[in-house]
């Protein structure tokens, strides 16, 4: 059993059976936890929230097996990589996605071009839940899932690169890693205070701040890589990219055990480590630097894959797909849509193959 709920949202590309980006609209009808994205070549697979890993499974594979299924019937497939490989020009396709588009004008193209996975962790100290997942960062390295961002070979995770600095320096603290969380007042004040500003750089495009308040609330608004949910209520892990659910499934499990310690044990700044009764993270900086190197290079920085032992991750248990994206540092579109292809076989493979473990736990029971 798990110690804490969890609940996943895992996004998906859609494309024609040649490769090629396509509305996947008429898919979110096939199931009331299947759900269109703001730009019609993504979707969104989300769960309940389950207290055990083989209940959270089910319903990912159910869910995920009708997402495929329906997509099928429209001759159709999808896709679990971070960004499209080359580039995805739709409009958007809803109100509060046409104000994104107002506001943020151009730099609004990074969001259009990420895909990624979020993680839904129930409430229980909530102060050492952000701390804990903001420096779980790194460990978006374990799933890393394309390579190529607009059709150029990059970073490892080139979703969180251009996700985190593509948006242009006015919106950046609105999508990249944030500080450690002082309080729980602090955190709400620094929410409020971004909201505040993305009210006025709306202004600033001609969006009346009426509008903003009918489509935007404080808390989502910030779209960083931690973000703390009031409405449902959760602590949502944003770090991840879009990738195989088996791998998602890992690491949900993996990161639950470490979250549902800070019932017991106190979450502190020094050298990291996982002690009896606490649990050490890095101080920021250190812990900025350990997250560009994963974004960076992946689990190919010693740094990186050491950080992620030391706090408790089995490195060898992951795949990231990006590892596998080998190709040339230039990416034509045909390419592109071979590569699609190729991953939206491993999706369908991944979870036929997504076998029920009987055994329900947490790693670090209460």
């Amino acid at each position: 059993m798990y110690s804490l709920s969890v609940g996943i949202e895992l996004e998906l590309w859609v494309v024609d059976e040649t490769g090629r980006l396509c509305d996947g609209t008429d898919i979110a009808r096939a199931h009331r936890r299947i759900e269109p994205e703001f730009i019609d070549p993504l979707i969104e697979v989300k769960t309940e929230p389950h207290t055990s890993e083989r209940s959270l499974r089910r319903e990912l594979q159910s869910t995920l097996q009708t997402a495929i299924l329906a997509a099928e019937g429209e001759g159709k497939r999808l896709v679990p990589l971070g960004t499209p490989l080359t580039t995805s020009d739709a409009p958007a396709n809803c109100e509060r996605g046409r104000a994104f588009e107002a506001i943020y004008g151009s730099n609004v193209e990074s969001s259009k071009n990420c895909a990624g996975t979020h993680v839904h962790f129930e409430q229980v100290d909530v102060v050492d839940q952000i701390n804990l997942l903001t420096a779980l960062d790194p460990a978006l390295a374990l799933v890393s899932s394309s390579s190529y961002y607009d059709g150029t070979h990059g970073a490892n995770s080139s979703r969180a690169l251009a996700y985190r600095t593509d948006c242009g320096e006015e919106f950046r603290c609105f999508t990249d890693l944030c500080h450690y969380a002082d309080s729980l007042s602090e955190w709400r004040d620094r929410v409020d205070r971004k909201y505040d500003r993305f009210k006025r750089l709306a202004a600033e495009e001609g969006v009346d701040p009426e509008t903003v308040e009918d489509l935007f609330a404080p808390e989502n608004t910030v779209l960083n890589p931690v973000r703390l949910r009031e409405c449902q209520p959760t602590v949502e892990w944003r770090a991840p990219d879009s990738t195989l659910p088996s791998q998602i499934l890992q690491l949900a499990t993996d990161v639950e055990g470490l979250v549902a310690r800070t019932q017991t044990e106190s979450v502190e700044f020094g050298e990291p480590d996982l002690r009896d009764d606490r649990i050490q993270i890095p101080e920021f900086e250190e812990l900025r630097d350990l997250s560009w190197r994963a974004i960076e290079s992946g689990l190919n920085s010693d740094e990186v894959e050491s950080y992620l032992r030391t706090m408790g991750f089995d490195t060898a248990e992951y795949e990231p797909l990006a590892s596998r994206l080998h190709g040339p540092y230039q990416l034509s579109d045909s390419e592109a849509r071979t590569r699609r292809l190729q991953q939206a076989d491993r999706l369908e493979a991944d979870v036929q193959d997504l076998t029920e473990d009987e055994s329900e736990y947490s790693m670090y029971p209460a």
